[in-house]
């Protein structure tokens, strides 16, 4: 697990989104920290953040890459999150509507 910055982790996932774009899919995931129930992370740290005050935001394909949140950042990023999103679901088909039957009497 490599744990970024906020901006190196928004470039990794575009890197993801990308490489999967053809075939693969990107998993990710942001959960509530408490500090106490979950291990430190493994390589890195950020700076300046309280571990009760933080959300860690995860995304993987199989490399997993990973940021830690600001409880008061967690809108700002999910934006950022959604614009990233939005930016990479330029090759999805859309799904043909089923007919419904009619209903006899």
């Amino acid at each position: 697990m490599e744990l970024l910055e906020s901006r190196q982790f928004l470039t990794g996932l575009t890197r993801l989104f990308r490489k999967c774009w053809l075939s693969g899919s990107v998993y990710t995931t942001l959960k509530k920290y408490d500090g106490q129930t979950n291990p430190a992370p493994r390589m890195g740290s950020v700076e300046g953040v309280e571990p009760s005050d933080t959300c860690p935001f995860t995304a993987m394909d199989g490399k997993k890459i990973s940021t830690m949140v600001s409880n008061k950042e967690v809108n700002k990023s999910l934006m950022a999150y959604s614009n990233a999103l939005r930016a990479n679901m330029d090759g999805l088909e859309r799904q043909k509507e089923q007919e419904q039957p009619a209903e006899g009497h």
